[in-house]
């Protein structure tokens, strides 16, 4: 029999947007997954290079405000309401955060200091396509490490929404050989025909001929799962009792992550992004650019963590960027392009409350290249962890080809 997987991948169609997906439609058309609840991996990726040194800051270090007079975070050993809230007694969130604040105590949210790429390069481009190829320095990567996970891990009749982005176009982590599908807004929700078949017949004109009847059922049962979903209404959507997700763009895709989740839709990787983070001037201490996205940055990720509620114990997240910021504040209060930087980690099955990874330190003779935070979490050990511990992946060599892959490399956010 033709699967699902062999349908969408054939039909030169991709989905590019889906609405609510009620019980009813999950069990009729996607009986397969049997009502299991899946484990589900979440990617932010923070386009623009966020600097780690302001988001979970070593306060405790004198070195960490000389070099950065007038945007370094006020020590909450200072008091004051505008200082670092303090994770560990040495490093401290910036209190734009605080609605994770909870999560750190109750012990689901985590920290990785210093991850980041080998690579040294600092062009936006080239940091993102190596991080989401999953291949540092290798150009010629044809696929995502996300795409290769679900090549190393195939399901009998997973799915089409097994990997999902909240996103306009497919992005570089999901591109492959394995369906994956582009989500621009539940509020829409269509098959886009390939080049050269029309809107109006596209679809239903290629099966209604098709003399092969397997082929057409399978086709008609997608299509019917189109139009069900397309009579259903996202806006009605209500997140549980008491959230909201701040307004923007990045705040409806963490919405709809949690919707298409709650929704038994079979998600396994869900991506999002959420981008300005290239703070080259007027990046702020506890107030500026810094501060503005990391405050919609965190009411999002608190509100979909109290919008799945105990969903959270089947859920990992994880955020990534392509790389950090200067230890040296510029001439214009901001910082340029660095090295390594900071991830956050919440969810089920996360060594919560803790900053994870080895701090390299600030003083010079530490510093990368005399400038940066030394990368001491290559981001592949990070991600690596996370498909290993929490989503079962025992093929990591084939989801990062050429790296050398231990458990004692893993910075140890994730119960084993």
């Amino acid at each position: 029999m033709i699967s699902r997987r062999f349908f969408l991948k054939s039909s030169g169609l991709a989905l590019v947007a889906f609405g609510a997906a009620p019980k009813a439609l999950v069990r009729s058309v996607y009986a397969a997954e049997g009502g299991r609840r899946k484990k589900t991996l979440v990617v932010v990726f923070q386009r623009g290079a966020m600097d780690g040194l302001n988001v979970v800051a070593p306060y405790g270090d004198p070195i960490y405000r000389r070099y950065r007079p007038t945007i370094a975070l006020p020590s909450p050993k200072g008091g004051g309401t505008e200082a670092a809230l303090d994770l560990d007694g040495y490093f401290g969130l910036h209190p734009a955060l605080e609605p994770l604040l909870p999560l750190w105590k109750d012990g689901a949210l985590a920290a990785v200091q210093a991850v980041g790429s080998p690579d040294p390069t600092r062009s936006h481009f080239d940091a993102q396509d190596f991080m989401e190829s999953g291949t540092p320095g290798v150009k010629a990567t044809d696929d995502g490490w996300i795409n290769r996970h679900l090549q190393a891990t195939p399901i009998a009749d997973a799915t089409p929404f097994r990997a999902v982005s909240l996103t306009p176009t497919l992005p570089r982590s999901l591109a492959g050989r394995a369906p994956a599908v582009a989500m621009n807004s539940i509020r829409e929700f269509d098959l886009r025909p390939s080049a050269g078949v029309s809107v109006a017949h596209g679809f239903e004109g290629m099966y209604e001929a098709a003399v092969n009847d397997v082929l057409h059922g399978t086709g008609q049962e997608t299509f019917e799962a189109v139009q069900f979903l397309k009579k259903s209404d996202p806006s009605r959507y209500a997140p549980a009792a008491g959230v909201e997700y701040p307004r923007g763009r990045y705040g409806d895709s963490l919405k709809q992550v949690a919707q298409l989740i709650k929704a038994d839709v079979g998600v396994e990787v869900a991506f999002t992004e959420i981008g300005g983070w290239d703070t080259h001037a007027a990046e702020g201490g506890v107030q500026g650019q810094l501060a503005q996205r990391l405050r919609e940055l965190g009411q999002a990720l608190s509100g979909f963590q109290r919008d799945l509620g105990d969903r959270m114990q089947d859920v990992a997240l994880v955020t990534m960027t392509e790389f950090g910021r200067t230890v040296h504040e510029n001439g214009n209060r901001g910082t340029d392009h660095g090295h390594a930087s900071v991830s956050l980690v919440m969810g089920g099955g996360v060594r919560g409350g803790k900053v994870h990874g080895r701090w390299p330190g600030l003083e010079e003779k530490s510093l990368y290249e005399a400038r940066d935070l030394a990368v001491t979490t290559d981001f592949r050990d990070l991600l690596g962890e996370m498909l290993a511990r929490h989503l079962g992946d025992r093929d990591l060599a084939k989801v990062f080809p050429g790296y050398a892959f231990s458990p004692s490399k893993f910075p140890g956010v994730m119960r084993g």
